[in-house]
């Protein structure tokens, strides 16, 4: 099967429901199945009961609960920061990134695959190292 076809493949399943399709053309065939990822944070308001305590521990009671979340690797590669060594990197510690944003490239079997956000929110560290081999899932940036 051509690479081509096999990336236009996954491309489909990504955006659709599919969750693993199997195809078999002769001899050759194929299987990809996708992980849906599941966040870790609730989906409802956390509610949190109120503690009398001394008027020298009071804090206000409006603090803001601040959830850490990652970007993970959606496949297995090589982690770059920038599109070409002379480049500025994608993104750095403390900036501001959007859904859809892209924030690396991975080398996956030859090919420069952009990685885009899957979420909103501030860069709190990249936990990878410019041209690292990279993992299935590994965390590449921790986002507040």
């Amino acid at each position: 099967m051509d690479i081509r076809k096999i990336k236009k493949l996954i491309e489909l399943i990504t955006e659709s429901d599919v969750e693993e399709i199997e195809i078999k053309d002769g001899e050759e065939s194929i299987r990809i199945n996708r992980r849906k990822q599941v966040l870790s944070t609730p989906e409802a308001p956390v509610q949190v009961e109120a503690i009398s305590l001394p008027a020298s521990q009071a804090e206000p009671a409006s603090m803001p609960i601040q959830t850490k979340l990652s970007i993970n690797s959606p496949m297995v590669g090589t982690f770059y920061r920038a599109p070409s060594p002379e480049s500025e990197p994608f993104v750095e510690v403390g900036q501001s990134i959007k859904e859809g944003d892209v924030v690396c490239i991975i080398e996956a079997m030859k090919m420069m695959n952009q990685i885009e956000a899957d979420k909103s929110g501030i860069i709190e560290s990249i936990n990878v190292v410019d041209g690292e081999p990279i993992e299935f899932d590994q965390p590449l940036f921790t986002i507040a």
